[in-house]
Formats: structure tokens, C-alpha cells, sequence
């Protein structure tokens, strides 16, 4: 007699359904090879972990070598000790990619030279676990090392090998599950995955270990994918709300939510934003707002959320490299989420919150304001920052629809300049028709009157000096926080 939880095991490693990667007897071969370092890298859920331990408990079947990993404190100090005197030892490195740089520069180093050596007797040595492209990061490190190693990628599982865990668990507990296709569709090739899947339909039929007489287990896909949502929910769902809520929370600044949720709905879970901006006219202004700048920066700053989400600022290539958390999105009830996040149901999307318009002479002005309101995670238009987006293109048709469309809020910075120029004053013809929504905000540098704009219209009143670097607090103070305030009660 089997129990379930022995079965289909989502804690630990499976004694009873593990399945072996094609390239599991290389694997095996580099690890039992003296000294050699062996790189195993993959994306997660794809098993890595498991099949090392799976290969050294084959290899060293009554002294296991112990996993250390950059996750628990107490292994940072024995990790850092590695070095050539630590003896003949196996040390098995996982999250190998949570180390900082010069952890890693070092290990690679060492690696390299015990590869090095004809005679590795009283050698360590070492096993590097991590998610993609950990081979090709040690590479970077130290260029040479490449020959000198085996590098291992343990891919997703095909339909085969998904089928035939399923099938092993199956038999062990007496029972056929209902359309096996659907559950290898829905894992994505992820071991443990399936694993929760098969587990979450046996424990929805009530079982709980062999039965007695063969049993068909039906099962209803919306109601498990629902049970595994809420099974994966606490593993996911703070750095998801996390990556939707974005630097900086206003109930308005949801572009990442909406970017998250688009994501969501396609086939794959390696999206190019450019491709899906153009595909998603109803939120392609959410998407062009944080796809250049603010999306990397989000990622740079948030550790738990660089951890799920991966993005090529260059490429515009975004991706979700964990099959469990691209199944977790795709069946999320979105719309508990963006109540959760508290954010307001807006129907209409702006590429950008501000747009700001100014006169010449107050360039250096309008820059230092747009870049302190990108600290604050708040999409800015200024000019200079987008012409290469409008070669070849008029200004004037760009700057209407940016000022009446595409922004949602104008910050104007007002002087006799800005009266007195034609571009200006085209760029206040395109936005006075929004003052009376409240959604101009006028900065002004002096008592110029302006056709339009109502001299009782609550105002931010600044004596610019002409010198940005001596009145830097002021200017922050007095006129982004202000910015910024009026974004938040929106």
C-alpha cells in the first residue's frame, strides 16, 4: 500500500515518481568524475535540484552530501570556506544565482583550478545548481573555464516524460486519472506541477492512498486549477502584488497590473512588449509607459519580484521562466487582484501620468522636475527623451494627442517665454480645453496672464532663479511633491 503524499510529493523528492532527464546518465557521470565541476542550470520547476540529489544518493548511497544554498543563512559561512584546502569534499552549491558577484568570481575561480589539476586527490569539489544561463555567467566570469566542465540544462519535461510520472503514480494508487492530456497541457513540462495537480485530483476524489479495486478519478479542470491557485497562492501572491503595485502605489498606477494580466492571456510565457503593445490597442499605453524605463528599474529594486519576473531592457523581452507561477497567473481571478491591490476600475489607459510643456529657456527646469518624478516612479513626456520615437514624424500631430490624449495629467510651466513662443503656445491651444477637468497643473515662474487659465486656478507659484543645482530642494519640495501628491488623490 502507498499514501498519497508519498506518491505525488511536492515537499522534498519523490521516491516513487521521479523521472529521469534524458541527459540524467551524463549528469550522473561528471558528478561521480573526481573534482570535476558540474554546472546544473535550468529554469525553475524543471527538477534540478531533485535529479542532483537523485545522482548523489546513487553515487554515495550512505554519506549523501549535504546541499548548501545562499537561501539559509547558516550556509553562507561554509560556502565562503570553500577553497583548495578544503579537503576531499563534495560541495553542492544550489541557488547558486542568488550569490553576489564576487562569491561567484571566486567559486568560479576555484573551479577552474581544480579542473586544472592532472592529480585532484584532497581536492574539493564543487556542484553549482541555478536557474538559466549559470554556465554561461561562470563562462563571463572566467572565459577559459568553459572546456574544463559539465555544464547540465535539465529542460521541462516533454508530454512523454510528464505521462509516464503520471502513470507511475497512478498505478502505485490503484487508479486511473481522467484525461491525462489536460494535465500535462496545464503543467507546462514542470515536475513539481504535476505533481500538485495530480495531488490536488486525488485528494478532490478522496484519495488518499491505494485503493483497493481500480478506480477512475474524473475531474473538473476550473474547479483543480481553482484548489492549485489557492495551493500556490502564499508562494506567489506577495511578489505578484508586489510587481502589480509597482515602486510607488496609487490607486491609479496600474500599468503593471494591467501588463501582468495581458501576459496572462497568451500561449507563452515569453513575451515580446513591443509585439504585445501593438496586439493590445486597449492598453498599449500602459504597456509603452513602463516597457522603456520604469519596468527595469521595478525589477532592479525589487528583489522578490526579479526573482519570478525576467526582463531585457534592449530587447523588450519579458518572461516568466517558472511554469507553477505562469499556471498561477493564468488562472488568477483577476479582478480580486486589482481590488486587493486597490486599485480603481479606469477604463481609460495614458501612456503617460504627466506631460510637461515649457518654454526653452526653462529646459534644464522641466528635465530636473521630469527626472525626480521618475524616482517617484511616475511616467513622464518630455521631448527630448522621446524624439528618436518620432523621426520622421510632425510634432505638431505628436504633441496633440499627447497633451489631449496620452497623458494624464499636464504639468505647464508658465512665463512670458511660454507666451511668447509659437511651440509653447501651440502645446496650450492642444491642453487649456482640459483646465477645467483639473487635470492642468500650472507651475508658474512669474505674473504672466494666460487666455484660458483662470487667475483663481489653484496654482503652484515658483521664483526659479535660473540655477536648477541652488534651489534643487525647493524645486522638490515646492514642486514634484506637490506633482506627485496630486497624482496620488487621483
Amino acid at each position: 500500500m502507498a499514501y498519497l503524499e508519498d506518491v505525488f510529493v511536492t515537499e522534498g523528492v519523490p521516491e516513487f515518481t521521479f523521472v529521469k532527464p534524458p541527459n540524467y546518465t551524463a549528469l550522473l557521470v561528471d558528478i561521480r568524475r573526481k573534482g570535476k565541476p558540474v554546472v546544473v542550470e535550468g529554469q525553475s520547476g524543471t527538477g534540478k535540484t531533485t535529479t542532483v540529489k537523485k545522482a548523489l544518493a546513487e553515487i554515495f548511497p550512505e554519506n549523501t552530501p549535504k546541499l548548501l544554498t545562499p537561501r539559509e543563512p547558516k550556509d553562507l559561512p561554509i560556502i565562503e570556506a570553500i577553497c583548495l584546502e578544503s579537503g576531499d569534499e563534495t560541495y553542492v552549491v544550489d541557488d547558486f544565482h542568488r550569490l553576489d558577484v564576487g562569491s561567484k568570481e571566486r567559486l568560479a575561480n576555484l573551479a577552474k583550478v581544480i579542473a586544472e589539476r592532472d592529480n585532484r586527490d584532497g581536492l574539493p569539489k564543487l556542484i553549482i545548481i541555478g536557474i538559466n544561463n549559470v554556465g554561461s555567467d561562470l563562462i563571463q566570469l572566467v572565459p577559459d573555464i568553459a572546456k574544463r566542465m559539465g555544464i547540465h540544462r535539465i529542460a521541462p519535461g516533454t508530454a512523454g516524460v510528464i505521462g509516464k510520472m503520471i502513470e507511475l503514480g497512478s498505478n502505485l494508487l490503484n487508479i486511473c486519472i481522467a484525461d491525462q492530456e489536460a494535465v500535462i497541457r496545464d503543467s507546462g513540462g514542470d515536475y513539481w506541477l504535476t505533481q500538485q495537480i495530480c495531488k490536488t485530483i486525488c485528494v478532490s476524489a478522496g484519495v488518499d492512498k491505494t485503493q483497493e479495486e481500480t478506480r477512475q478519478i474524473d475531474w473538473t479542470p476550473d474547479e483543480i486549477k481553482a484548489q492549485v491557485v489557492d495551493a500556490l497562492h502564499h508562494n506567489y501572491d506577495p511578489a505578484v502584488r508586489e510587481f502589480c503595485r509597482g515602486r510607488r502605489f496609487r490607486p491609479t498606477n496600474d500599468p503593471y497590473y494591467k501588463l501582468l494580466r495581458a501576459v496572462s492571456e497568451q500561449e507563452r510565457s515569453n513575451v515580446d512588449l513591443n509585439e504585445l503593445a501593438n496586439a493590445r490597442q486597449d492598453i498599449k499605453g500602459s504597456i509603452n509607459n513602463v516597457k522603456d524605463h520604469r519596468l527595469g528599474v521595478l525589477l532592479a529594486q525589487k528583489e522578490a519580484c526579479a526573482r519570478l519576473f525576467y526582463y531585457d531592457v534592449d530587447t523588450k523581452n519579458f518572461a516568466i521562466e517558472d511554469p507553477a507561477l505562469f499556471y498561477y497567473i493564468k488562472n488568477l481571478n483577476w479582478e480580486d487582484l486589482r481590488q486587493r491591490c486597490g486599485f480603481r476600475e479606469d477604463a481609460k489607459d495614458f501612456e503617460w501620468d504627466v506631460a510637461i510643456s515649457f518654454a526653452g529657456e526653462n529646459r534644464a527646469l522641466a528635465d530636473f522636475i521630469g527626472q525626480q518624478l521618475r524616482e517617484l516612479d511616475i511616467s513622464v513626456f518630455y521631448d527630448r527623451n522621446y524624439e528618436d520615437n518620432y523621426l520622421g514624424g510632425l510634432w505638431s500631430q505628436q504633441f496633440l494627442d499627447i497633451f489631449v490624449n496620452k497623458s494624464r495629467l499636464v504639468v505647464a510651466i508658465l512665463d512670458q517665454h511660454h507666451k511668447d513662443k509659437v511651440w509653447p503656445t501651440f502645446e496650450r491651444d492642444c491642453f487649456t480645453p482640459r483646465v477645467p477637468e483639473a487635470e492642468v497643473i500650472p507651475v508658474f515662474l512669474d505674473r504672466t496672464i494666460f487666455p484660458g487659465i483662470p487667475a483663481d486656478l489653484v496654482s503652484i507659484h515658483f521664483d526659479y532663479k535660473g540655477d536648477v543645482a541652488a534651489q534643487s530642494d525647493a524645486i522638490i519640495d515646492d514642486v514634484v511633491l506637490r506633482i506627485a501628491g496630486k497624482l496620488d488623490g487621483l
